[in-house]
């Protein structure tokens, strides 16, 4: 593999499953982060520890999972998802719901511990106190979900398993990386690899920034 056209697909389909995975990851994580924050003394240290130790299951671990799942003789084989993106996206999901989930509730706790009894005054339903609640948080989910994102797009134990390397179909920067490395092409898996650290680093910088502006507005406040 040499072709620049083949390198772009790669990137593409990289920044792509990473993207939605980190989205959906994000449209389920963030509610919930700001869920646990309403919740009052045991069952709130319940959930935060659920999801904090799921943090530490290793991705490997999960790409096995949702490769049995998905699997013909597992409970979703009939779906024929195993080896596509939608696969790699799934597995994403898994990875990075845990992180947007335990990121948003720091965002959201101390604007809780701030306004919580107002909101509860002001607002009945727990779904809206939630709603209100990550809005005055929304500079900490855009941290939870470039973390997250960063995240996705360096995984490759995961990838590897779900998506089978296939080439022009589910073959990732970090997978490419992997196989061009062990085929001896390093000057494709060097072109990948610094493409790789510099989105990273791009996402780096983006979250130390939004987190910096987050800051300052707190201490001008």
């Amino acid at each position: 593999m040499g072709d620049g056209r083949e390198i772009f697909g790669i990137v593409v389909l990289s920044v792509q499953v990473s993207l939605t995975a980190s989205l959906i990851g994000m449209a389920i994580g963030a509610p919930l982060g700001g869920w646990i924050c309403t919740l009052r003394g045991r069952a709130r240290r319940i959930w935060l520890a659920i999801f904090s130790a799921l943090l530490a299951v290793p991705t490997v671990v999960v790409g096995l999972i949702v490769y049995i799942l998905l699997s013909r003789s597992g409970p979703l084989g009939w779906l024929d998802i195993l080896f596509t993106p939608t696969a790699i996206v799934i597995a994403q999901v898994i990875i990075t719901l845990p992180v947007i989930t335990v990121f948003s509730h720091r965002a959201c706790a101390g604007q809780w511990a701030e306004h919580g009894d107002q909101i509860r005054l002001d607002i009945r339903a727990r779904w809206r106190q939630v709603t209100e609640l990550m809005r005055m948080a929304r500079a900490g989910l855009v941290t939870a979900f470039l973390v997250a994102f960063g995240r996705a797009i360096s995984e490759v134990g995961a990838v590897m398993i779900v998506g089978g390397n296939i080439r022009g179909s589910t073959r990732v920067m970090t997978t490419a990386i992997t196989l061009e490395t062990r085929q001896g092409n390093f000057n494709v898996a060097v072109a990948l690899g610094v493409i790789l650290v510099a989105i990273s680093f791009l996402v780096t910088v983006l979250t130390w920034w939004v987190t910096r502006e987050r800051g300052q507005r707190t201490n001008t406040a």
